[in-house]
C-alpha cells in the first residue's frame, strides 16, 4: 500500500516546464490522484504517475471496444491526408502501434507502412516492424499522446522517425471539466495522464518549427511547413469527409497484401533447412 505522501501545490509542466499549480483531485484506481493545470501552454497532468504497473497489466485497455472501429476510421484518415499533403508514395510509420491493425489496413490499401512499438506485440503486421534504416514521410500516433509520461520526450523521438506528425486525442476544453463531467480522464483504467488544449498544441508545433493542423476535436497535425500547401485550408473538412475514402482509394493505391504474402512466403522459405532429396 503507498505511503502517505505530503501533496506538493505545484509542478514542473511535463511540456513547457512552467509551474503548474493543483487544479483538482479524483479517485483514480482507488487512489486519490491530484491533477495539475499549466498556466503558460494549458497542459493539464497528473501528478507523477505512480500507478502505470497496475493500469498497464494489460497492454490494451479492456474496456477499449471501439478498437476495431477507430483504426477503420483512421485507416481512412491517414489516406486522406496522403493524399491531401500530396504524399501518396510516404513511408507511414505508427507509432505505439499496438497489435499492428493499422498497419495492416494501410498495407492492405497500398500503403507502405510500418509498425513501431516498444510495449505491445505486434500480431497482424508481421515482417513490417520499423527500423532506423527507414526514413518515413509521416509518422501516425493515434490515442497515445495522453498516454506520454515524457511527452516532449516522446515527440522528439517520433520526429526522429518522419517530419510529418498526425495523431489523435481530444482537446481538453479551456474551462477544464470536473473529473466526473469527462469521459476522457479514463479513472477507471488509470492510462491517461496528460490532457491537451489547442494552446498546447499551438505551443508544440511552435516549439519544433512546424504548422498546426486541427479539427479543433481530436485530429491534429504537425507539419513540416513546405508539407502543407494548400491542405491547411481543408484539413477540417477533409477529416470529416474521410470516411467516404474507402469508395476510391483502390483507383489511387494498389493494395500490398498479395505482395506482402510473396514476401514473406519468400523470407520464410530462405530461412528453413534445405530437404534431404534422394539420390
Amino acid at each position: 500500500m503507498r505511503a502517505k505522501m505530503t501533496v506538493v501545490s505545484k509542478m514542473c509542466c511535463r511540456i513547457c516546464n512552467a509551474q503548474s499549480s493543483k487544479l483538482f483531485s479524483a479517485n483514480l484506481l482507488e487512489r486519490q490522484v491530484w491533477y495539475y493545470e499549466c498556466p503558460v501552454c494549458g497542459y493539464v497532468q497528473t501528478e507523477t504517475p505512480y500507478w502505470l504497473d497496475k493500469a498497464y497489466a494489460d497492454a490494451i485497455n479492456v474496456s477499449d471496444t471501439g478498437i476495431m472501429s477507430r483504426n477503420l476510421a483512421n485507416r481512412n484518415i491517414v489516406l486522406t491526408v496522403l493524399l491531401g499533403l500530396r504524399m501518396r508514395e510516404a513511408k507511414v510509420i505508427d507509432f505505439a502501434g499496438g497489435y499492428g491493425f493499422l498497419v495492416r489496413l494501410l498495407r492492405d490499401s497500398g500503403v507502405d507502412a510500418y509498425w513501431m512499438d516498444k510495449y505491445c506485440d505486434n500480431l497482424v503486421a508481421r515482417g513490417f516492424e520499423y527500423t532506423d534504416k527507414i526514413r518515413g514521410g509521416v509518422t501516425t500516433a493515434f490515442e497515445v499522446f495522453e498516454h506520454l509520461v515524457h511527452p516532449t520526450e516522446a515527440i522528439e523521438e517520433m520526429f526522429g522517425v518522419a517530419p510529418n506528425l498526425l495523431f489523435s486525442t481530444e482537446i481538453m476544453p479551456d474551462s477544464a471539466p470536473s473529473p466526473d463531467a469527462w469521459w476522457y480522464y479514463g479513472l477507471h483504467h488509470g492510462q491517461h495522464i496528460g490532457f491537451y488544449r489547442q494552446r498546447t498544441l499551438q505551443y508544440l508545433a511552435q516549439k519544433y518549427g512546424k504548422v498546426l493542423l486541427s479539427d479543433g476535436r481530436s485530429y491534429h497535425m504537425l507539419c513540416e511547413p513546405d508539407s502543407v500547401t494548400w491542405f491547411s485550408n481543408i484539413f477540417y473538412w477533409s477529416i470529416k469527409l474521410s470516411r467516404f475514402m474507402p469508395l476510391f482509394s483502390s483507383r489511387i493505391w494498389k493494395s500490398k497484401t498479395w505482395s506482402d504474402h510473396e514476401l514473406l512466403a519468400r523470407e520464410r522459405l530462405s530461412v528453413l533447412p534445405a530437404m534431404n532429396t534422394p539420390e
